[in-house]
């Protein structure tokens, strides 16, 4: 019943930023939680961000602490994840997530398509 659409990706050299858009259709935007993961080459899709479907609650992963923020606006049913001061390490597939209730949780209900973010040297 959730359809989440990903964009913002694309290629930045390290130290530069991106912000990275989440659209969200289905379902009613707050009634859902939501947050981001990502999935780098080789290795396993590891939580990156979430907020809480009232948006009065976030969590980040360490690796990204400090430098990423996400945030939602409940007037374009749309979730952001504004990252700042890229490393190469943040070079992966970011997939939008979503899930039924208060927290996104560690098995997100719905999922985007994903889009690449590469970070250059």
């Amino acid at each position: 019943q959730v359809q989440l659409v990903e964009s913002g990706g694309g290629l930045v050299q390290a130290g530069g930023s991106l912000r990275l858009s989440c659209a969200v259709s289905g379902r009613t935007f707050s009634s859902v939680a939501m947050g981001w993961f990502r999935q780098a080459p080789g290795k396993e899709r590891e939580f990156v961000a979430a907020i809480t479907r009232s948006g009065g609650s976030t969590n980040y992963a360490d690796s990204v602490k400090g430098r990423f923020t996400i945030s939602r606006d409940s007037a374009r049913n749309t979730v952001y994840l504004q990252m700042n001061s890229l490393k190469p390490e943040d070079t992966a597939v970011y997939y939008c997530a979503a899930s039924r209730g208060y927290g996104l949780g560690s098995t997100p209900d719905y999922w985007g398509q994903g889009t690449q973010v590469t970070v250059s040297s």
